[in-house]
């Protein structure tokens, strides 16, 4: 059976290389004569798998001694909740460009004052902020922001420099890109688009940071806690930990992060531009902020809207119904996608353009 093209926002596409990978071992990892979905999670099998991912990661993302690496659970809606738990002493500092920022300032609110200083809303969240407009926060415990909306197809072209925290959510772009760790005191992604599949979130923060965090009323969602007992206060999600492991050493087989940020410069720069020339297609983003992972798109007449996704699944193109909340389409080229998928998809639009313009 051939594989359809995904773009789904995530759950998102695995490389079809780590999936047959992981169906050659699924009965029998190492030679073990048991999944590594079944093997005790403090055992010498899956604590290799741990160590490997956590290495693996730091490798990509070049992440320096002065951040701890761990995995939770609970996925990066729950970080919106712990972060403040942690961190909110006095007043907290909050960028909205999007549905996922503005639902994080939502929840801290109810842990102390947090501030909006910055928000698009007002052009439908269609930009990210300049540099200049974000100011020193010096008084801040901490800045949030999302480098990259997942719904709105959002980015930040570059790193806020603030005297304050950085406090960073890249569910929807880690590993799309080469980023300076340095420059984050804590960073959270959720895995289900660029990592694995949902069931973790990766937590990078620096050492420092986590040890100066307020005392929390439960170990299990003590940062501090949960790295210092190696991500295993809890049973872990194993098979989800092991995965990534899968889908990091399949980054380096392609030569790291830097070599798939320029596969996922050219697979947007396509999409763009197909959108932009065929007068048929839209993208309301900014230009200087278009995401490099979803692409959002409104046809010109919207009332083509199911006719376009029907056609497209027919054709082994899934998922590219916009969020709920917006409509239109979104097609999410994560890292997994390749440039076939994308190709794919513009000659879909071509034709289906042709027919009904």
């Amino acid at each position: 059976m051939s594989r359809s093209f995904n773009f789904c926002a995530g759950p998102a596409a695995l490389p079809t290389s780590v999936l047959e990978r992981a169906s050659a071992e699924m009965l029998d990892f190492k030679g073990s004569g048991m999944s590594i979905m079944e093997v005790t999670h403090r055992g010498e099998l899956f604590g290799e798998v741990l160590q490997s991912s956590k290495a693996r990661l730091k490798a990509l993302m070049n992440i320096p001694d002065t951040h701890d690496v761990f995995f939770m659970q609970g996925g990066a809606t729950a970080q919106f909740s712990l972060i403040p738990s942690h961190f909110l002493r006095s007043k907290a500092a909050y960028i909205t460009t999007g549905q996922w920022s503005q639902k994080a300032i939502q929840t801290a609110r109810a842990f102390g004052v947090a501030e909006e200083v910055y928000s698009s809303a007002d052009s439908s969240f269609c930009h990210a902020p300049e540099a200049a407009d974000i100011g020193s926060l010096d008084s801040f415990d901490y800045l949030h922001y999302t480098p990259n909306e997942t719904i709105g197809g959002v980015r930040f072209p570059y790193v806020p420099e603030v005297n304050a925290p950085l406090v960073a959510d890249f569910s929807s772009s880690i590993l799309s890109e080469t980023i300076d760790v340095s420059k984050f005191d804590f960073i959270y992604a959720g895995a289900q688009k660029n990592i694995g599949p949902a069931g973790i979130v990766v937590v990078i923060a620096r050492r420092s940071f986590i040890d100066n965090a307020l005392p929390q009323q439960t170990a299990v969602f003590e940062y501090s806690s949960v790295r210092d007992a190696d991500s295993m206060l809890n049973t872990p999600p194993t098979y989800s930990i092991y995965l990534a492991n899968l889908v990091f050493e399949w980054l380096l087989d392609q030569g790291g992060v830097e070599a798939i940020q320029r596969q996922n410069v050219r697979k947007a720069e396509l999409l763009y531009n197909a959108i932009d020339e065929s007068g048929f297609y839209s993208n309301p983003v900014q230009l200087k902020n278009r995401s490099l992972m979803n692409v959002p798109f409104v046809l010109r007449d919207s009332s083509l809207d199911s006719k376009f996704l029907e056609e497209a699944e027919r054709a082994r193109l899934c998922n590219l119904a916009g969020h709920r909340s917006v409509g239109g389409m979104r097609a999410s080229i994560y890292n997994a996608m390749p440039e076939e998928g994308v190709l794919a998809l513009i000659d879909f639009m071509h034709e289906f353009a042709k027919k009904h313009g």
